[in-house]
């Protein structure tokens, strides 16, 4: 084993500066968070750019922004800092309680109808993690924009995420009883080509998304046709249901209130019962932190209650 020091707690101070600087994109922000001169990250980074003979931010004169090293530099060392802080809680015996900021980001549905509702019981449980949700559904790039989390609503193409299953979500076909008044009320797959079947986008691609209903033990995939498109938010297609301008198939929780209270019908139900999954990722080999753990464990505990819970309401 060499016995030599790897790093001295210049180099320390200056890894430290330098991931400061890169999550607040900011010489200036960083100084004044670590109580120092801008003069003294900036010579920090260039220290750590002449051990290494890269360039870890390209300058100008009005912002700095990480080259492709610096951010693949930036993310491994969060990491180790993550770590090292971690080792002392526990070390310490503060282990046991989380704390620090968490990042997540999540769809609109998802976000809206199963996890900012539980962010006040994961808070009165965890007081000192500060969640920070982004809600989007464009994916997300975890080295460059420094997410611990995202939840998506299908399996990683990525082979360096990993992807643990949240639930298989239940899909259902709606709409106003006052459209069906109006319109008739479908009674096969057939006949839905004689409705406004409002569409949705999907965000990464820009195509319509096709329909899924389960005949028997075969699942079906349609492609229906409307005047009505809702793109980047399906909550879109859920308010214009709502509102009266057609069917549209969505995720049973976003208006499962809807169903109860009568606002919305459920529409061909022998032909319901498909489903897409929900996943919770994060990058291969990174190290979670006791708060990024501690609120993966939550929100899994939390939805298989709620998912046994509602089959068991059937």
């Amino acid at each position: 084993m060499n016995s030599k020091r790897q790093f001295d707690d210049l180099l320390l101070g200056s890894i430290e500066l330098f991931c400061l600087a890169a999550e607040l994109a900011s010489f200036t922000a960083a100084a004044m968070a670590a109580g120092v001169t801008p003069a003294a990250v900036s010579r920090s980074v260039s220290r750590l750019e002449e051990r290494m003979g890269v360039r870890l931010f390209v300058r100008t004169t009005r912002q700095i922004r990480l080259t492709d090293a610096g951010r693949a530099y930036f993310e491994q060392c969060r990491e180790a800092l993550s770590q090292l802080v971690d080792a002392e809680r526990q070390a310490t015996g503060q282990q046991s309680e989380p704390a620090g900021p968490l990042r997540i980001s999540m769809p609109t549905p998802y976000a809206h109808y199963r996890v900012l509702p539980l962010l006040p019981a994961f808070r009165a449980r965890y007081p000192r993690v500060q969640v920070d949700a982004h809600i989007s559904n464009r994916n997300i790039d975890f080295a460059e924009e420094g997410y611990d989390l995202a939840i998506r609503g299908r399996a990683p193409v990525d082979s360096n995420l990993i992807a643990r299953k949240l639930e298989d979500a239940e899909l259902t076909l709606v709409a106003t009883p006052e459209y069906l008044s109006r319109n008739g009320t479908p009674t096969s797959l057939e006949d839905l080509k004689h409705h406004e079947c409002i569409q949705f986008e999907r965000p990464s691609t820009g195509r319509r998304i096709s329909w899924t209903f389960r005949r028997g033990d075969e699942t079906v995939e349609l492609i229906t046709d409307g005047g009505y498109s809702s793109g980047g938010d399906v909550l879109g297609g859920v308010t214009l249901a709502r509102n009266g301008a057609g069917l549209f198939q969505t995720y049973r929780f976003v208006v499962q209130r809807d169903l109860r209270d009568g606002t919305l019908v459920e529409v061909l139900p022998a032909l319901g019962g498909a489903s897409r999954p929900f996943v919770l990722l994060y990058p291969h080999g990174r190290h979670l932190s006791l708060r990024v753990r501690c609120f993966v464990d939550f929100l899994v505990e939390k939805l298989a209650h709620d998912t046994r819970g509602r089959n068991g309401r059937r």
